[in-house]
């Protein structure tokens, strides 16, 4: 096979990727904060994650892929008075943290499936490694990095000379690096120090989710779950660490910083960053007004690998402008294919030909998913996408010639109809995934509902 170059954050320039053990690659990403569903943006950032890792198996490497789910310690920004997030959910539904968790947990991972996002081989959430991010603080405090206030044990910053290597910035120069900024705390020594432990004081006093600890009752700051999570999943050091480019600044700059500094041992070899997906040229956030969840798309009638194709379309170091006319715009390339390449070939082979090394070489040098998408498009060959969708994952498998639908399909259908005609939308999405348990895969298109049948 060819090298594979990738994008280092950490080294700013693109390097010839080389894993720790040979043929074999351990990568973790920063999983979600449940406290309500992830919007589209948030889910480029799986899509990217998951097309790096089916790369990385497409070019016959062994892949062990890890990520947090954040359920604690996660907190708002300054116009919401620093509240941990689950407790906002909390309170906005009227149910107990762990249950909004639960709820958006469950979501989240059915957002994945509905993208074809392989799911990570291991996952723990912040709440089932309470003690051993305990275990990381108490080594990080025994080797003098940390410092307590009556908020908080937090992170000395200044205790190591690196910090911030990841931003390119000297730490004198970073924003406040932590989340836990929004805590009024005069004895906090500097800006950039960051929060390991919350006390059960001031506004955090009725704190629902808190545990003992050698420091007192409370609970984990962010950062920490992370460096605990994947140590015990992967060990230190680590191939792969992917994420957001809104994690380079403070998120995985102070995981960095404390994993380092613990274990005297970098914690990932490769920092891989996507860029933002932009709503009409700004930035989506709730903030904003503008966010789109996966079932906002699929109420619009597109699939969501019309969205995992728009993704492709974009390099993922390159800011998305998401439009709902380039979303139609993907859907119509993505369902003219599924109808063209026919069904399934007996043999899907890696050929070796021109075209395929070209494709290939375009999907190696950091993940150039445009370029592959033009050359399967120039190349007008069948089955060089069906030797490249293990990687692109849109559905070719499903064909758009009008399926024999059996009666039961065809009532779970017509009642579907109805329920859209009564804008019964809880009951229209039921009744989908009826039908999808079923084998058929539903399109909602302006021409009406299409169903899409494995071949």
């Amino acid at each position: 096979m060819q090298p594979i170059f990738l994008y280092n954050s950490l080294t700013r320039s693109k390097e010839e990727f080389k894993p720790i053990t040979p043929g074999e690659v351990r990568m973790y990403s920063c999983g979600p904060t449940v406290y309500d569903f992830a919007h589209i943006g948030n889910l480029r950032s799986y899509i990217f994650a998951d097309t790096l890792k089916r790369v990385l198996k497409f070019n016959d490497y062994s892949v062990t892929h890890a990520m947090n789910i954040t359920d604690v310690g996660h907190l708002v920004g300054d116009g919401d008075e620093g509240e941990d997030k689950l407790e906002v959910g909390a309170k906005r539904e009227g149910i107990n943290p762990l249950d909004i968790a639960k709820k958006y947990t469950d979501q989240f991972i059915e957002d994945l499936k509905a993208l074809n996002i392989e799911l990570p081989d291991k996952i723990k959430s912040a709440t089932e490694t309470i003690e051993v991010q305990i275990v990381l603080i108490k080594i990080l405090e025994d080797k003098g990095f940390t410092y307590k206030t009556e908020s908080a044990i937090y992170f000395d910053t200044t205790k190591i000379n690196d910090y911030g290597k990841l931003t390119g910035q000297k730490r004198q120069d970073m924003l406040t690096g932590a989340r836990a900024e929004v805590i009024v705390d005069s004895d906090k020594k500097n800006p950039q120090d960051f929060a390991l432990w919350f006390f059960l004081v001031g506004r955090y006093a009725s704190h629902i989710l808190h545990w003992p600890s050698p420091w007192g009752e409370g609970f984990p700051g962010w950062h920490i779950e992370c460096s605990a999570i994947s140590r015990e999943l992967l060990g230190q050091p680590f191939d792969i660490h992917t994420g957001g480019v809104d994690h380079i600044g403070t998120h995985h700059t102070n995981e960095i910083a404390q994993s380092e500094a613990a274990f005297d041992l970098p914690l990932a070899n490769y920092w891989l960053h996507n860029e933002f997906l932009l709503v009409d040229g700004g930035r989506m956030g709730k903030s904003e007004g503008n966010v789109i969840t996966l079932k906002t798309v699929q109420e619009k009638g597109f699939s969501p690998l019309d969205f995992r194709y728009l993704c492709l379309m974009a390099h993922y170091r390159s800011k998305m402008n998401f439009t709902w006319e380039a979303l139609e715009g993907a859907r119509n390339t993505r369902l003219n294919l599924v109808e063209s390449v026919g069904v399934v070939p007996d043999v899907i082979a890696k050929d070796g030909s021109e075209n395929f090394k070209h494709i290939l070489a375009a999907i190696n040098q950091d993940l150039d998913t445009p370029k592959a998408l033009a050359l399967l498009h120039d190349g007008k060959s069948k089955s060089a996408w069906w030797e490249f969708e293990p990687i692109l994952q849109i559905g070719l498998a499903l064909n758009t010639k009008e399926p024999k639908i059996p009666e039961p399909v065809a009532m779970l259908l017509s009642e579907r109809n109805q329920a859209r005609i009564n804008q019964d939308w809880a009951r229209s999405d039921e009744l989908r995934k009826n039908i999808e348990e079923l084998g058929y895969q539903v399109i909602d298109t302006p021409d009406g509902t299409k169903l899409l049948s494995e071949s």
